[in-house]
């Protein structure tokens, strides 16, 4: 997961550099101005993810989701396709915000429109609680089923990592999903992952132990 950014005056922008360039032609140094750093620069960008996840399910109908994600300061802006139900898409909205330096939790609450085989609202929320190399991460949300009260519904994806190495993450992962069904309504398993550039892939294996296992397979990009 990930939650990020911040917007600013361009009127500013557009004076500072005005001046900057007169200067500059001039032939005369600005001894007032504060150039704007590069890290309040990224603040104020766009920054995006896309992942795609294959799910193999034993007795049942082996499927691929989707997920889209767009950030920039307090705004979160997210997709989904077969996420919360099979041949169902959502659009969310939240906002992001962060707390601690060393022991870092990031929030962002959501609200989301269900529309497809599910038609509905769904509040939601993603959390993460990172210290040194762990990383606790949450996401979840109750389904308002507009077209069939009875098939209101709660899903979550819970995971804890560990980071062996920048590039190499292990994990235990716990998931509640209406996208398919299995003898157990919570789902556990681990999770073994490794990222090359801005780029991350993830293995999930689920029930292993208590039942036929569910394989999951994930790629993830962030730019």
């Amino acid at each position: 997961m990930k939650i990020r950014q911040r917007t600013r005056r361009t009127l500013g922008a557009v004076a500072v550099t005005s001046v900057l360039l007169t200067s500059k032609a001039l032939g005369h140094t600005t001894t007032n101005s504060s150039p704007t750093t590069s890290e309040e620069v990224a603040d104020h960008k766009w920054s995006f993810s896309a992942s795609v996840d294959t799910s193999f399910v034993p007795h049942d109908r082996d499927f691929v989701a989707a997920a889209f994600t767009a950030d920039r300061d307090w705004l979160h802006l997210e997709a989904h396709y077969n996420y919360e139900d099979l041949e169902t898409g959502s659009l969310w909205a939240g906002y992001n915000f962060s707390v601690g330096e060393k022991l870092v939790l990031e929030a962002t609450p959501m609200l989301g429109g269900i529309f497809g085989h599910t038609t509905g609202i769904a509040p939601g929320a993603k959390l993460s609680l990172s210290y040194g190399r762990f990383e606790l991460y949450n996401e979840g949300g109750y389904v308002f089923d507009v077209g069939d009260r009875p098939g209101n519904f709660f899903y979550i994806w819970s995971e804890l990592t560990y980071a062996l190495a920048d590039w190499l993450r292990v994990g235990l992962v716990a998931t509640r999903s209406n996208a398919y069904e299995t003898d157990l309504d919570i789902e556990r398993g681990f999770s073994a992952g490794f990222s090359y550039k801005s780029v991350d892939f993830t293995t999930y294996v689920f029930n292993l132990g208590w039942d036929a296992p569910t394989v999951a397979f994930s790629v993830g990009v962030h730019f």
